[in-house]
C-alpha cells in the first residue's frame, strides 16, 4: 500500500476531520497515538498501526492550517476514508511537541522549519 495522504480538511461540529486521498484505505487500522515528520517530503505523519505494521498518513504543508485549528480546538480529530472512520488519538499533544520541537530546529532543515513556525505561529506565540 502506497503511504496514504491528506488531500483535505472541515469540520463536523468543531471537530476536525481529515479526508484521505481517494482509494486509501484505513480499514482494520488503529491510531498508533504518535506524530513523527517527513522533512523529506515536507510533512507531519500520523502513524496507524495495521497490527503488522505502521502506516504513515502524511499531512502535507497546505493542510497545517486545519492542524493548527484542530490543535487549538480541544477535540480529537477524526481521519476518514470512504466510510471508515479514526479517532487521532493524541494527535494534539504529539503535533504540539512537534512545532515547539522543531522551532529555531534547523536540524529539521532550514525550510520545513521556516514553514512550520509560519503555519503555527498563532500557537508558538501563545
Amino acid at each position: 500500500m502506497n503511504q496514504p495522504i491528506v488531500q483535505s480538511a472541515g469540520t463536523s461540529g468543531n471537530v476536525t476531520e481529515f479526508h484521505l486521498q481517494e482509494g486509501a484505505g484505513i480499514s482494520g487500522m488503529q491510531p498508533a497515538g504518535r506524530m513523527i515528520t517527513d522533512t523529506d517530503s515536507g510533512t507531519f505523519v500520523y502513524l496507524l498501526d495495521d497490527g503488522e505494521r505502521f502506516v504513515h498518513v502524511h499531512f502535507p504543508e497546505e493542510i497545517w492550517p486545519q492542524m493548527a485549528t484542530a490543535m487549538q480546538s480541544g477535540q480529537t480529530p477524526v481521519l476518514s476514508a470512504g466510510e471508515h472512520r479514526l479517532e487521532l488519538m493524541n494527535f494534539a499533544d504529539e503535533l504540539e511537541m512537534l512545532v515547539f520541537n522543531i522551532e529555531g530546529n534547523d536540524n529539521y532543515g532550514e525550510a520545513f522549519s521556516t514553514a512550520v513556525e509560519k503555519a503555527f505561529s498563532q500557537i508558538l506565540g501563545a
